[in-house]
């Protein structure tokens, strides 16, 4: 995969890996998968693309009561029996 060195797109693909939780480089490999999967090659189709994919994950965290980050965040969480646990001493 080359390097696009395209701001706007950049900032896109940095915007969407923020919503999924995921990193920049994760977040372009799946709109570069995509694109190819349509067979559009050109720029301006991928920032379509990577727009389309982060408006969609927008539109989930409002339709969710808690987004995606807060769920992993939640889940990340200790609860109150295991917090004292080691696994090597």
């Amino acid at each position: 995969m080359p390097l696009i060195e395209d701001h706007h797109y950049l900032k896109i693909c940095a915007q969407l890996a923020s919503s999924l939780s995921i990193s920049i480089s994760a977040a372009r490999r799946k709109v570069e998968v995509a694109a190819a999967k349509e067979g559009k090659k050109d720029l301006q189709s991928r920032k379509e693309i990577a727009q389309s994919f982060l408006e969609q994950t927008l539109n989930e965290d409002t339709k969710q009561s808690v987004s995606a980050a807060a769920s992993f965040d939640q889940l990340l969480k200790a609860l109150k029996e295991e917090e004292n646990f080691m696994l090597e001493d």
